[in-house]
């Protein structure tokens, strides 16, 4: 089973936040990678991934650090790949991270998910994956029915709590 998402983090520090994102790929049946690279602290390795990724199989990457966040740009640079940020929260609540991953030159596009909305970044890997493949698009729809679901649930039960001046 070869890859075809590959999560990057800039340390593993970054994983408690990067596992939500991890476990729905693996939920839909998304072949993924997961590894730490470092836009500063190993900033050949990160090039000679983005460079390789393509040729290994990839199809989207999703990128994820803190502070300064210079990784997803980085990576973004060296491949064609579809690269997806995401900001993990620190020192500013992860608006430093926000800012640095939005902010980047034109020509070097990155889509960007909210502060560390890990799973979302996923669900955005899968929909660019389902464009191409029916079995992870008929996944993604299934996903997107219970997303639905849960809200209507949540409807009946909020209908069954009664207060006095409640009109619904």
């Amino acid at each position: 089973m070869k890859p075809l998402v590959s999560i990057i983090m800039g340390s593993t520090s970054d994983l408690p936040v990067m596992q939500k994102a991890c476990q729905l790929l693996n939920d839909m049946q998304v072949p993924f990678e997961v590894n730490a690279l470092s836009a500063h602290r190993t900033p050949e390795a990160v090039e000679q991934f983005a460079r390789d990724a393509k040729d290994r199989g990839l199809r989207v990457i999703i990128a994820a650090a803190g502070m300064a966040a210079a990784l997803p740009g980085v990576i973004a640079a060296s491949t064609t790949l579809p690269v997806i940020g995401v900001p993990i929260k620190g020192m500013l609540d992860g608006l430093d991270a926000l800012l640095s991953i939005i902010q980047m030159p034109p020509g070097i596009p990155v889509a960007t998910v909210g502060v560390n909305a890990a799973q979302n970044a996923a669900i955005l890997a899968i929909e660019m994956l389902a464009l191409s493949d029916e079995g992870i698009a008929q996944r993604l729809t299934d996903y997107k029915l219970g997303l639905k679901a849960k809200i209507e649930k949540a409807n009946r039960d909020l209908a069954e709590v009664k207060y006095e001046y409640k009109t619904n």
